[in-house]
């Protein structure tokens, strides 16, 4: 068994989101609550699953069905699109976004610059 603390470290922000929709993607179909929790495999509660599941339902990124009692739920969304949530909710708590973007586009490798540059005067279709 592996070291106690690993299993009781605190995530960071939204890597809970990015297990659950892992798990989601790995699923032959729509998922229960109780088959994503148990992929996810580290003793969550049943509640916080649900709440994490309705936290991507509200952001748009997991859809839910009926099905008997309870929901199964679906991924609609890119893990790219995800990611774009995280980046934009970190930059929403900022209070000076512009210099947030111009640091974080001075540290992009220049071959992502060039991309974001492009992008940006529509030059590239973005993949999905």
């Amino acid at each position: 068994m592996g070291d106690p603390r690993e299993s009781s470290r605190r995530r960071g922000q939204g890597e809970l989101e990015v297990q659950v929709l892992s798990a989601l993607r790995a699923s032959p179909g729509p998922a229960s609550t109780a088959w994503v929790r148990q992929e996810l495999g580290d003793g969550l509660a049943y509640t916080t699953v649900i709440t994490i599941l309705t936290r991507l339902l509200v952001k748009g990124v997991v859809t839910r069905e009926k099905s008997g009692r309870s929901f199964v739920w679906s991924p609609v969304a890119a893990e790219a699109d995800l990611a774009a949530l995280r980046m934009r909710k970190v930059l929403d708590g900022e209070s000076d976004r512009e210099a947030v973007l111009a640091s974080f586009v001075t540290a992009l490798p220049r071959d992502d610059e060039l991309l974001l540059r492009e992008l940006l005067r529509g030059e590239r279709e973005q993949e999905n």
